[in-house]
């Protein structure tokens, strides 16, 4: 028997090939122009990235944001906010990987799972230094071509008739909702 007969498809098809997550936590030390003498806040903003497949087992996500940190300086008598641009590439191994792609056309789906966040921000020991830890996440899909096989039914597919019998009657609220004069008020404002 051969392989149509036994009434099998093969359909090309694209799948998520791959998945990966990865949480990191980074350190960054910023060197504002006045001794600080304490910290009133921290935020990270402008969050940018991009995911390419690297190799066969792994996502590289290469990113930057943006590190505000307003502080306090001259015995905390004035304050200044330092800004500084930050980039950062994350390795990403792809924990769960089928090898039965077609090919190596893959597309890469990164979304963040945690945008970048300051945990802690503080002033190092020698007290010229803001050291700021910052926490991100990632999950990544690899989307690339498969091939999957189906079961052909032989009787092929039957008319259902429910699909044809949708029932558009009308209810008891919807005739409640009808103005039993339409027809008077409409035709009497043609006439003016």
């Amino acid at each position: 028997m051969s392989f149509l007969e036994q009434e099998y498809r093969e359909i090309i098809t694209k799948a998520v090939c791959g998945k990966g997550r990865k949480f990191t936590q980074a350190t960054h030390s910023v060197t504002p122009s006045h001794r600080p003498s304490s910290i009133l806040g921290c935020w990270v903003i402008n969050h940018l990235y991009n995911a390419k497949k690297k190799s066969e087992d792994t996502v590289e996500v290469n990113g930057s944001y943006d590190i505000n940190i307003w502080y306090s300086y001259n015995d905390n008598t004035k304050t200044e906010v330092v800004t500084e641009r930050v980039t950062y590439c994350d390795y990403i191994p792809l924990s769960i990987k089928d090898d039965n792609c077609l090919n190596d056309d893959y597309d890469v789906i990164c979304k963040v799972v945690q945008q970048p966040n300051c945990l802690e921000c503080k002033i190092a020991n020698q007290g010229h230094k803001i050291v700021v830890e910052i926490e991100r996440e990632f999950v990544v899909q690899i989307i690339g071509e498969t091939k999957i096989c189906v079961k052909v039914d032989p009787k092929g597919c039957e008319k259902d008739d429910d699909d044809e019998d949708w029932s558009f009657d009308i209810t008891d609220e919807e005739l409640n909702d009808v103005n039993p004069d339409f027809l008077n008020e409409s035709s009497s404002s043609s006439k003016d």
